[in-house]
């Protein structure tokens, strides 16, 4: 258990919050690419409690802003993209992607007046089909060179999600190995894809051994997290999932089931009662199955990124549904399902009134790293897996599996014969 101090400290993220100085140590994805096409219109985005414009200037260049002008507080995602800049409608004064005011039309022409002036702008860069943001001091850390931001565009598929909790609510779901023996329980088997070493699907593992033996390990980027499940005279089932400092989950997903690669979940603030996931799911031999997943996120999901079915309809709970078809009568989608569990919880849950078991060893392990980070900060240091250095940028020790092994392997060994190096180089 948590105490209430520490409970602040950990969901807290605006500016000037001991918890949001930690967070803005970091990278964060702000957008996907889709959603910021060249020659677009600018883009009002909240990110960490800050109200921000997204935009791509007339020569395609990236800028985030603070949203109201300096001049007289209008709102800049109404403006102009021209002349190198984004305009503003309510003046004319210009500021280009570093904040640089670059002209103020009605002030006299021989005014300096515009030097004088620098609007508040973050670092932006582009991976991989989404566009993230540095929003800390200088100098910005390296950006980390994950494996799936190596991936080609038709062996991606990306999504994003608003859900309405704080962000740690939402990423402590997708780090919690034990759930899945209840929470998205189909009633009948419906996954027939084996995994690795077996000739049975995860689900079958989750339905027939409810009590894994889980374990923890602590990384240089976070907190590795190990799953063992019975798989009979086959050995045991290993999932190993990862908590990536400080608010990522990279977990087996659907490709990570043929072991070909994974889901990465990135949960950033919109402010402390809703987040953004981020959903990068990718497969490093083949191209992704677009219309499988298609499929649910038209059907599932609203225009504008949000669940069909939320927390102001039940989830659409269907409790006859829950006798045939799935554990919670909710449909198949999990994130549906994931979304109930953890909004369902208020917008920020109270912890001290939570009673942990030995199944949240993973969870408590993920608290203690980031109160650990947020300690380091406020003492003038760096948290773990902030990269200075290019010669340290090597995130192949990130690995996830789903497999059988035997029972005499060393599984917290086995996931050292799967790390798989980026082949593409990433830009600081």
């Amino acid at each position: 258990m948590v105490s209430r101090a520490e409970n602040e400290l950990l969901t807290r993220t605006g500016p000037g919050s001991p918890g949001g100085d930690m967070m803005r140590r970091y990278w964060h994805p702000v957008a996907l690419s889709e959603e910021l096409p060249p020659g677009g219109a600018p883009r009002p985005i909240r990110i960490l409690s800050e109200d921000l414009v997204l935009f791509r200037d007339d020569q395609g260049r990236l800028g985030l802003v603070e949203k109201l002008c300096p001049h007289r507080c209008a709102d800049l995602s109404f403006g102009r993209i021209e002349d190198g800049g984004l305009r503003c409608l309510y003046h004319g004064w210009l500021f280009d992607i570093n904040g640089r005011c670059l002209d103020q039309p009605a002030e006299p022409p021989d005014s300096k007046y515009k030097d004088e002036v620098r609007h508040t702008a973050y670092k932006c860069i582009e991976r991989a089909g989404m566009i993230f943001a540095y929003l800390g001091k200088d100098p910005a850390p390296v950006f980390p060179e994950y494996e799936f931001l190596g991936a080609a565009e038709e062996n991606r598929f990306l999504v994003r999600t608003s859900l309405e909790c704080n962000w740690l609510q939402a990423l402590e779901g997708n780090i919690d190995p034990s759930h899945l023996s209840y929470l998205h329980k189909p009633m009948a088997p419906v996954d027939s894809r084996a995994v690795p070493g077996s000739d049975k699907s995860a689900d079958a593992y989750y339905r027939e051994d409810t009590r894994p033996k889980l374990e923890i390990e602590r990384t240089n980027f976070g907190v590795r997290n190990y799953s063992i499940r019975n798989a009979g005279d086959k050995g045991k089932y290993l999932r190993i999932t990862n908590f990536i400092m400080p608010n990522k989950a990279a977990i087996v997903g659907n490709e990570g089931r043929v072991g070909q690669g994974y889901s990465l979940h990135w949960h950033v603030p919109i402010d402390d009662e809703n987040n953004m996931r981020f959903d990068f799911i990718f497969n490093r031999a083949r191209p992704i199955d677009r219309s499988r997943y298609n499929k649910h996120h038209e059907t599932e999901r609203t225009p504008d990124g949000r669940h069909v079915r939320n927390r102001a309809n039940r989830y659409l709970q269907d409790r006859e549904l829950m006798k045939t078809s799935n554990y919670t009568g909710m449909g198949d989608y999990f994130p549906v399902h994931d979304a109930y569990a953890t909004e369902s919880m208020g917008p920020i849950v109270d912890r001290t009134k939570e009673h942990l078991g030995s199944t949240d060893i993973c969870i408590v392990a993920a608290r203690r790293a980031l109160l650990n980070a947020i300690a380091a900060v406020e003492q003038g240091n760096d948290p773990i897996h902030v990269i200075r250095r290019p010669e340290d940028n090597d995130c192949s020790n990130i690995v996830v599996v789903s497999e059988v092994i035997a029972n005499e392997v060393d599984h917290k060994e086995f996931w050292k014969q799967r790390v798989h190096k980026q082949k593409m180089a990433v830009p600081a």
